[in-house]
């Protein structure tokens, strides 16, 4: 199992960076490989506030308290909650920032898909661009709903889909070759290529709350994690 980083903890609230490929909570399945179970095998009773998908990585709160864990959903719930994520999209974004308010429900007959649709909830992300590059663009999105797959679905409705995305982009990996082109050569002898990033091309890099018994304004931050920062390396090289 991926080991998690913990940020900070107090008698309220834990903060952790998830790495991708950790499930936030057991999923139908009841796998006991996630999150929240790891967190209460060492903490004891720990409430779950808010999720990241499975292949997402970054900054996580959770509750420690019954009044925690209503305080923060309160901020969850009003919109109050500042969560940003780092996005690395297809195609060269050519506003400095935007917004999208679009809103969000399932997919009328693929189970676990989001779609745009009028019946939807309402749904609000801002975005701006950090960098371009020949063919991609890093953006930073701020979410200021919370529905399923917010951030792929509606960066995808404006054109943008996430560079890496099996369900809602145009490929479920990235190679080297692709950022390199014609200046890629594969080895005389190397197996076959492996990918750069191979999961959702997406982080959540800072996060900003209230603390719920202090009331003080706290923010937390992860970095990239190894195969994010490897991609925007070989963008930064071969791609600008």
């Amino acid at each position: 199992m991926p080991k998690p980083d913990l940020l900070y903890e107090d008698e309220a609230v834990i903060v952790v960076n998830k790495p991708a490929g950790l499930l936030t909570i057991a999923d139908r399945f009841g796998n006991a490989d996630n999150l929240h179970e790891w967190l209460e095998r060492r903490y004891g009773r720990v409430l779950v506030v808010h999720r990241l998908d499975r292949e997402t990585s970054g900054v996580l709160c959770f509750a420690r308290t019954e009044e925690a864990h209503r305080h923060l959903s309160l901020q969850f719930e009003n919109h109050t909650v500042d969560k940003f994520y780092l996005a690395l999209v297809d195609g060269v974004v050519q506003e400095e920032e935007g917004e999208i308010d679009k809103p969000i429900g399932p997919h009328p007959t693929i189970a676990g898909k989001m779609v745009i649709t009028a019946s939807g909830k309402p749904s609000l992300t801002f975005y701006r661009v950090l960098e371009r590059f020949q063919h991609f663009t890093l953006v930073e999105a701020l979410l200021k709903t919370g529905r399923t797959h917010q951030a792929r679905v509606h960066l995808q409705s404006i054109g943008y889909p996430l560079t890496v995305d099996a369900l809602y982009g145009r490929r479920s990996a990235l190679y080297l070759s692709e950022i390199k082109g014609r200046a890629y050569k594969a080895g005389k002898f190397s197996e076959e290529e492996r990918p750069l990033l191979a999961r959702t091309a997406l982080h959540a890099f800072r996060l900003r709350f209230l603390h719920p018994t202090s009331e003080e304004r706290m923010e937390f931050r992860a970095e990239p994690p190894k195969d994010l920062s490897a991609v925007l390396q070989q963008l930064r090289k071969w791609g600008q």
